[in-house]
């Protein structure tokens, strides 16, 4: 039996040798396994900040950012965001880590045939594993629309871009973006965002990878009955395994006021989105989203947002789904 005082050295051993098998299997060398095991314990150190290598040469336009960064292992890493070229359109890039190195930002391949209106940027990226990641953003197309599209991954090579499946239809208003991407594994992803439908409105949409190819966006079930305002959006998914998702957003309801929401998928089938139980007695005057969710394992999630109260102050609310 261990006593007390040999648990801690235990668990920092089993942190030790987690941290460098993650990183061998990365394709890490011996050294940079060695050294990704002490840093798991020691909680490591920053290092230098530096310029993106190859955005000098995209940003000519003087205006560049990374918006979403996501690791799947010790120095394995992807990035996305926008730049500004020479004739001062907005384009995509991205760029990945690999044993501890960064790599060379490049324009998403197939961008530059969806983005004739010259504005596009990443705005989510997710990674499950070392080199297999997911990412989205909006391009604008030649009649000036806001278009939502995905890229992937695999195994470390970016393939070409393309509209949300399903988004076309959906975005009869030209104003569409998937605002959250999360990849519990390989192949499989979830995305959320908004579309504008063709009364002007805006609506939550979702949409789901499976076995590596995205299936069709949806309206947020449920969000057609709560969403009287006309405004919904979607801006956060999580998922915990594949084809089981959490999601979460806001939407107006009848009155005019801003109510949060939650939606669950389970087993690749999104139900019924509901606002978050207890909210309606928190946000008295009538403020409140969800803006972030987290879900460590099937039906195990929780999320976080704000709500108004009755004197008018902006408060945080978090809940729990277990």
């Amino acid at each position: 039996m261990s006593t007390p005082t040999a648990q801690p050295a235990r668990r920092r051993l089993a942190a030790i040798v987690a941290a460098a098998a993650a990183a061998l299997m990365a394709g890490a060398s011996p050294a940079a396994a060695q050294a990704a095991g002490a840093r798991a314990v020691s909680g490591g150190a920053w290092g230098t900040a530096r310029e993106v290598t190859g955005l000098a040469a995209l940003n000519q336009g003087g205006f560049a950012n990374i918006t979403s960064v996501s690791c799947a292992s010790p120095g394995t890493c992807s990035a996305g965001g926008s730049y500004t070229d020479s004739s001062g359109g907005g384009q995509a890039f991205v760029v990945s880590e690999v044993n501890g190195s960064w790599g060379k930002a490049k324009e998403v391949p197939g961008l530059a045939a969806l983005n004739q209106g010259g504005s596009a940027l990443i705005t989510s990226v997710s990674c499950a594993r070392a080199g297999t990641c997911a990412a989205g953003g909006s391009y604008t197309d030649s009649s000036g629309g806001q278009q939502a599209f995905v890229v992937n991954e695999t195994n470390g090579s970016w393939g070409t871009a393309q509209e949300i499946p399903g988004t076309a239809a959906l975005n009869q208003g030209g104003n569409a973006d998937p605002v959250s991407v999360s990849c519990a594994r390989a192949g499989s992803c979830a995305v959320g965002g908004f579309y504008k439908d063709g009364s002007g409105h805006y609506q939550a949409f979702v949409a789901s990878k499976t076995n590596g190819t995205w299936g069709a966006a949806e309206q947020v079930p449920g969000t057609a009955a709560l969403n009287q305002g006309g405004h919904a959006f979607t801006n956060a998914v999580s998922c915990a395994a594949a084809g089981t998702c959490s999601a979460g957003g806001f939407y107006f309801d009848g009155s005019g006021h801003r109510q949060a929401f939650v939606v669950t998928e389970v087993n690749g089938t999104w139900g019924t989105a509901q606002e978050v139980p207890g909210t309606a007695a928190l946000n008295q005057g009538g403020n409140a989203e969800t803006l972030s969710v987290s879900c460590a394992g099937a039906g195990t999630c929780a999320a976080g947002g704000i709500y108004t109260d009755s004197s008018g102050h902006h408060q945080a609310f978090v809940v729990t789904k277990a």
